[in-house]
């Protein structure tokens, strides 16, 4: 259910998006940029609107945007429920699932810390 609300969310934000970029294309241009802002996206010389701006609200656009809400709801983690099976990447780099690493009935226990 969660995945067919999240389907028709983006497939309505996408025909909303494809529509204003047909009618308006010049404010949906600088709504663009603005966005690409907040990323970051527009600070590099050799990457022209003209590069990335178009690619808004396709169909690659809509099954990136798919594919990531997806899989977001397989990292939700909620008390009381299941472990999501996330995927993390051992000291070595060899990328697995979290539930690989249960053993028996015995507790998992994870340790976060970063090295700078």
């Amino acid at each position: 259910l969660q995945k067919t609300l999240i389907l028709l969310q983006v497939i309505l934000s996408v025909v909303v998006g494809k529509t204003l970029m047909i009618l308006f294309p010049n404010a949906m241009k600088r709504y663009i940029l603005k966005m690409g802002e907040k990323s970051r996206m527009n600070k590099n010389p050799k990457f022209s609107y003209e590069n990335w701006g178009p690619t808004f609200f396709s169909f690659k656009y809509l099954l990136f945007v798919l594919k990531v809400k997806w899989k977001r709801l397989e990292d939700e983690a909620l008390e009381g429920h299941p472990a999501p099976n996330t995927p993390v990447v051992t000291l070595s780099g060899e990328v697995r699932h979290l539930l690989d690493f249960m053993e028996d009935n015995r507790p998992l226990i994870l340790n976060f810390g970063s090295c700078t």
